[in-house]
């Protein structure tokens, strides 16, 4: 390909957003998919062990945050957590339409982030409550109950984690070696 062709216009910036909207539609989809298929099959007490021992399919309702924290909020804890949750998406929008196109990483993770916030925003203003039926435990360990819209959130975190520590070795490696070039 030419260099012309790989040039970063207003067109291919808006087009690979588009990409990353719509992939992050697409998990947002799978998310309400999959929570309508745990109200309608796991809501009535019928757990699905998938790996003995380690994951399973259960029904719970998280009217609190991550991991079942601030549960006894009422009414006023349901629509904080709504205004919270807008304010994240919002926040997370507005970095990923300033990121940069070649930083697919930050892309990426802003698509995980807001497919998972609007996944759990959708459910608080439908229900009152998130709807959370991944069960994963070791032993007497257990995780959390999560969501695919959860799993999202926490991949999508963990990217941009990863960016930051990556980006401060990077740059204290620069100074570093540009310190130590100036003193030779």
């Amino acid at each position: 390909m030419s260099e012309a062709r790989l040039t970063d216009t207003p067109a291919t910036r808006a087009g690979w957003r588009a990409g990353y909207l719509l992939a992050a539609f697409g998990i947002y989809m799978v998310d309400q998919v999959s929570k309508a298929w745990a109200v309608k099959w796991l809501r009535s007490g019928h757990d699905i062990p998938l790996i003995k021992g380690f994951l399973d399919l259960v029904y719970t309702e998280n009217p609190g945050i991550a991991f079942g924290q601030l549960q006894d909020g009422g009414a006023f804890g349901r629509w904080f957590f709504v205004i919270l949750a807008l304010a994240a998406a919002v926040a997370v929008l507005f970095y990923f339409l300033r990121t940069a196109r070649h930083d697919d990483r930050h892309l990426g993770a802003c698509a995980l982030l807001l497919a998972g916030i609007t996944g759990n925003l959708t459910d608080r203003i439908r229900f009152g409550y998130v709807i959370d039926f991944i069960s994963a435990h070791a032993g007497s360990y257990h995780w959390p109950v999560f969501n695919v819209a959860d799993a999202s959130i926490c991949l999508g975190a963990l990217l941009l984690a990863y960016d930051l520590v990556v980006d401060s070795r990077k740059k204290t490696g620069v100074t570093s070696q540009e310190s130590g070039v100036r003193s030779e």
